[in-house]
């Protein structure tokens, strides 16, 4: 499971808050990695009237006032972030138990940047003036591997302006906001939040409701003034990278109402709006939590109930009946995520496929259902569905009993999966003594080890011709007394495979390795006669499609729904093709996601029209 990155600009007016350090350490609870980017303006002026110096000013033609720059004055600026703003973030974390690493990203060459052209000023008598030797800039360059590094030992990496000059000479002055979204693009963050003290981007100023709740491409700046530019500045350079970026305020990111989201992606239709926005928000494993949130809000403002479980699970639902129709779809998706876009009529991105097309569908369906008085129904967003833990669907089945499921997974518009294989997962580890390659007879751990995996393989196989397998990992580790590798081994099994059976052929005897099993999930296989199929079969002809039904090699929640449902109609059914699941190449069509929504909603209301008792 990979740890997501947040990016984070507080200001100093917001840092003095310290409610964003209490926000930056519920992060790190949820295992993300956090860098911090600290603004100066009170440590500046605290700084300045410490040792009693004037802050040089300059007035530009424009009549905006900007902190002059020239290089004796830097070291003092330096001196600022150093000894005023940058202990304090650190003094404010370390309270809250969190390992934190502090500095100026000039320190090391850590962030380099460019010089900006001479700047134009105005004399207090009028005259316009070329000012030379301002030491401002943009940020240009990030040593993202030392960063990488940092992230990976410190709860929190805190950085503040100003940048090397790549240059040569004194460091330059960049904006904090710009410097975040510079490190946001270059580390591939996952999340980048510019927290303000005003609830995002306003559409009048003089009114702190007028929040601004989602801007594309080009479209913040008419809203902007004063230090607002420079934060919509900072969000349309992090449009060119991965992030899912937002302004968020007044000095929290936890009231949704006070977020100015930036998209990079527009939806070609009204009705594409949740799809896109739902591939835009990235959600890789054990990094659901801001997906969920957003989807949440979404239900909420129409009326569905919606809530966060202790799973980490999205639940929504309509009716409070006795009838239970369960759409279960999953928020994660494997990494790596790109920058959504459309391209002509397809929505590129992960997770357009596997599986948030389907996930969005259930929604939009639970919005609109004719819900009956003595019906429920209710979708779930399960996290943790693209790993082994299978976190979010084991609470499902524990937690939330139906009548009958649907599966949001990929298998075409025209498509309904009745089952899937299972998965029976295992860890296989040798070692031998510690020795030199080129001795006599010298068996290495990777030799006993593919052997043993090749063994295991062949042991499985014959009980199940039909499985799947295939090697997914392997390391080695060399110690001081002896020498390991490991491997993993995984088989798609099918539903009528002996699960029992295949972990006696795969654990023994083997000499020379251990073998572990880390997950033995039995295969499904529904059969066509429930009435949970019949409705889709009928929803199908009214549509006027021969529909196609298949039993799949994968594996899905269906499975660990399985293992203590007993009785329960259950099938499968999501658009997009399946075969683009975890490749670059990932995209789902408009036309397609329309037509299996149009299908889902048929037969939900067709399920609900069934008499009670109906499976």
């Amino acid at each position: 499971m990979t740890r997501p990155l947040y990016v984070i600009k507080a200001g100093s007016a917001t840092l003095d808050r310290g409610t964003i350090h209490q926000e930056v350490a519920g992060l790190v609870a949820r295992d993300a990695r956090v860098l911090l980017v600290a603004g100066g303006a009170t440590g500046i002026k605290c700084h300045y009237t410490a040792i009693g110096r004037p802050m040089p000013h300059l007035t530009l033609a424009n009549g905006d006032s900007v902190r002059y720059c020239p290089p004796e004055e830097m070291i003092h600026l330096v001196d600022a972030y150093e000894r005023v703003t940058l202990p304090a973030v650190e003094r404010e974390l370390k309270a809250l138990g969190l390992g934190v690493f502090t500095a100026v990203a000039a320190r090391g060459g850590l962030v380099t940047g460019r010089a900006n052209r001479p700047l134009k000023a105005v004399s207090a008598e009028g005259r316009t003036l070329v000012v030379r030797d301002h030491r401002a800039g943009v940020p240009s360059d990030v040593d993202a591997v030392r960063l990488a590094a940092l992230l990976d030992t410190y709860d929190v990496v805190c950085l503040s302006p100003p940048v090397a000059d790549r240059d040569g000479g004194a460091p330059l002055n960049v904006d904090a906001d710009v410097l975040a979204a510079t490190l946001a693009n270059a580390l591939g963050a996952d999340h980048l939040r510019l927290v303000t003290g005003t609830a995002g981007l306003l559409t009048d100023p003089a009114a702190p409701g007028s929040t601004l709740a989602n801007v594309y491409p080009g479209e913040g700046a008419r809203y902007a003034g004063g230090r607002m530019r420079q934060k919509v500045r900072a969000a349309e350079i992090a449009l060119e990278g991965s992030a899912d970026v937002a302004i968020t305020g007044p000095h929290t990111m936890a009231d949704a109402t006070g977020w100015t989201r930036f998209w990079r992606a527009k939806e070609p239709a009204a009705d594409l709006a949740l799809l896109t926005k739902t591939v835009s928000v990235p959600s890789v494993s054990g990094d659901e939590a801001e997906l969920a949130a957003f989807l949440a809000d979404w239900c909420r403002e129409r009326g569905m109930t919606a809530e966060i479980d202790k799973a980490g699970n999205l639940v929504a639902s309509r009716g409070t009946g006795p009838r239970r129709l369960l759409l279960l779809g999953h928020l994660d998706t494997v990494p790596h995520h790109w920058p959504v876009e459309w391209r002509d009529d397809e929505l590129w991105g992960r997770g357009s496929v596997d599986a948030k097309g389907s996930l969005a569908n259930f929604l939009e369906v639970l919005a609109h259902a004719d819900i009956p008085e003595d019906g429920r129904l209710c979708v779930v967003g399960a996290v943790e569905e693209e790993i082994s833990s299978s976190k979010g669907a084991y609470h499902v089945r524990d937690h939330y009993p139906a009548d009958a499921v649907v599966i949001g997974e990929p298998s075409g518009s025209q498509k309904l999966t009745l089952g899937y294989f299972g998965l029976f997962k295992l860890r296989v580890t040798a070692a031998v003594s510690s020795g030199h390659s080129a001795g006599m007879d010298a068996v290495s751990a990777p030799d006993v080890l593919i052997r043993a995996l090749g063994g295991i393989r062949e042991a499985v196989l014959a009980k199940a011709p039909e499985a799947l397998s295939a090697v997914i990992d392997i390391t080695c580790e060399t110690g001081r007394e002896e020498h390991r590798a490991t491997g993993t081994l995984n088989f798609r099994v099918p539903p009528s495979a002996d699960l029992a059976e295949l972990r006696t052929a795969a654990l023994g005897p083997r000499d020379g390795v251990t073998v572990e099993v880390l997950r033995a999930t039995p295969g499904y296989a529904g059969g066509r006669s429930s009435s949970l199929v019949k409705v889709f079969t009928r929803a199908f002809a009214e549509a006027g499609v021969r529909p196609r039904f298949v039993v799949k090699k994968g594996t899905s929640d269906m499975n660990t729904l399985a293992t203590t449902w007993q009785n329960v109609p259950m099938v499968a059914y999501g658009p997009g093709d399946s075969a683009l699941d975890h490749t670059d190449e990932e995209r789902i069509g408009g036309m397609e996601y329309r037509t299996a929504r149009s299908l889902l909603a048929d037969a939900v209301n067709r399920w609900f029209a069934l008499p009670e008792g109906s499976h």
